[in-house]
């Protein structure tokens, strides 16, 4: 059986396990960045060769500054992967957005604090991307459409904040977000998003929104037990839009997310170390003359 993908499916909190793949098989992958969050399963839906990766690992063991972000992104590019759907759980900043809705955002602010590896870059060689437009503007229509099909309410273009956790915020941070027109807030997704611009991936993100965060007065603050109750009564949801997404939106094409780092290495490459050119070469290779 082949060990390669065309699309990406990383999940996030609640799930683990994508149980629509037919013919699922595991493959245990290295990278230079280190081990992936586990093994990778391959499978077939929808009549694509499919990659899932549990962001937390199996058993939800790590948290998300601990989630080895550039090794997973670095896997699934070796399996030949050009697109990724990143499914995650969110809390919602806003009345209208309410759990058990879908939101496919289309912006994102990142306040994590640097405790991650967020490029492949460093150590000898600079990259500054392109990031105004942190998805695919090509894929997240296709991504909007498909969860439109299953019959939940979908949310379009809202704007994620990513924050570091793993706790949740306060009522004070909570209500700033909202000040800042944030509309969904989690842990996970810039990381991901900066990694898969610089690798060339096309990824677009599919949220479900599990509570109210803590800005509603009044309300009981959001716990981890009703987020995973959430997710386990609305899994199906998101796995039904993955699977509709598969089935209707045309197969990959050439994008400028493919392109991404065409003018964006700012370093003398001639003098690299053989090392560095080695660790950087399924990422970078092309471009490092």
């Amino acid at each position: 059986m082949t060990q390669s993908a065309e699309v990406g499916i990383i999940g996030g909190s609640g799930l683990y396990a994508l149980e629509l793949l037919s013919r699922p098989r595991t493959v245990e992958l290295s990278t230079p960045f280190g081990p992936p969050s586990g093994e990778v399963v391959l499978g077939e839906l929808a009549g694509r060769e499919v990659a899932f990766l549990p962001r937390h690992g199996k058993g939800h063991r790590l948290t998300p500054s601990e989630v080895p972000y550039a090794a997973n992104v670095h896997a699934l590019k070796s399996l030949g992967v050009t697109e990724i759907l990143s499914v995650s759980a969110v809390g919602s900043l806003r009345e209208e957005l309410r759990p058990g809705d879908l939101v496919v955002p289309g912006q994102l602010t990142d306040l994590t604090r640097g405790i991650r590896r967020s490029s492949f870059f460093g150590d000898g060689v600079v990259a500054h991307l392109p990031f105004a437009d942190p998805y695919c503007e090509r894929l997240r229509p296709h991504l909007v459409k498909a969860a439109r099909m299953v019959g939940v309410t979908v949310h379009d273009a809202a704007t994620y904040v990513c924050i570091e956790g793993p706790h949740f915020s306060t009522r004070a941070e909570s209500a700033l977000y909202r000040t800042w027109g944030m509309d969904v807030i989690g842990m996970t997704a810039a990381t991901e998003a900066k990694l898969a611009r610089e690798a060339g991936i096309c990824l677009a993100p599919l949220a479900l929104v599990t509570d109210y965060d803590c800005w509603r007065d009044g309300e009981a603050a959001v716990t981890a037990g009703a987020v995973a109750e959430t997710m386990r009564r609305n899994i199906s949801a998101a796995q039904a839009a993955v699977s509709r997404f598969l089935d209707h939106a045309p197969r990959a094409e050439t994008c400028d997310c493919h392109d991404a780092l065409a003018h964006a290495i700012m370093s003398d490459t001639s003098a690299l170390p053989a090392e560095t050119r080695e660790r950087l070469e399924l990422i970078a290779g092309k471009y490092l003359g």
